[in-house]
């Protein structure tokens, strides 16, 4: 997962979601700024190639919970496997330097139970501390919650200490991994 609030400010509501049509939302942050949020598309692929290449190694560590210099086309093509129900994704996307580009995505994949889910949310590190990553959250919630899952969970490197804001921020409980005392997990009751 990544960051959102920080830890010395108080909790600031991000506004609430404007739905465009379907599952298209138009947010605004924190600071005003407005990102569009939509499902992952396979035709999303390039963004989500030139997310990946922008993320700082320490970044793709706290969120791969290992290092790599490129993502693998075998890792990209694992990301962009959504069937909108038992895998999903959101991406946020704005306009930077005249190109619409991907500053944020959350995603969850199902446990083999189907009443489980793993997620873990991404902001680029020049969008943080706006709201993104809460907002990301809540539409990956609400979405897992209408396809009736029970429990919603993130495995986290213990010393990511953007995420167990963010966790912490959205009621996620937080407990030690049993078989790996360099991570924990993060569960949300849904």
């Amino acid at each position: 997962m990544s960051t959102l609030p920080n830890a010395t400010a108080s909790p600031t509501p991000v506004s609430a979601p404007t739905l465009l049509e379907g599952t298209h939302w138009i947010d605004h942050l924190r600071d005003g700024t407005v990102v569009l949020i939509r499902p992952l598309r396979p035709e999303d692929r390039e963004l989500e190639e030139q997310f990946l290449r922008a993320m700082s190694p320490d970044a793709k560590r706290l969120r791969f919970l290992c290092s790599f210099r490129e993502a693998s086309p075998q890792l990209v093509d694992q990301l962009m496997d959504v069937d909108y129900d038992r895998r999903m994704a959101f991406l946020a996307l704005a306009h930077e330097d005249g190109h619409l580009r991907e500053v944020g995505i959350s995603r969850y994949s199902a446990s083999s139970d189907d009443t489980r889910c793993e997620c873990a949310v991404t902001v680029a590190e020049h969008w943080r501390h706006k709201g993104l990553a809460v907002v990301l959250m809540r539409h990956l919630i609400d979405v897992a919650r209408k396809h009736g899952f029970r429990q919603m969970y993130s495995l986290d490197a213990a010393d990511n200490q953007a995420m167990q804001e963010l966790a912490a921020y959205l009621g996620f409980k937080r407990s030690l991994d049993p078989s790996d005392p360099t991570q924990v997990i993060h569960t949300l009751a849904l």
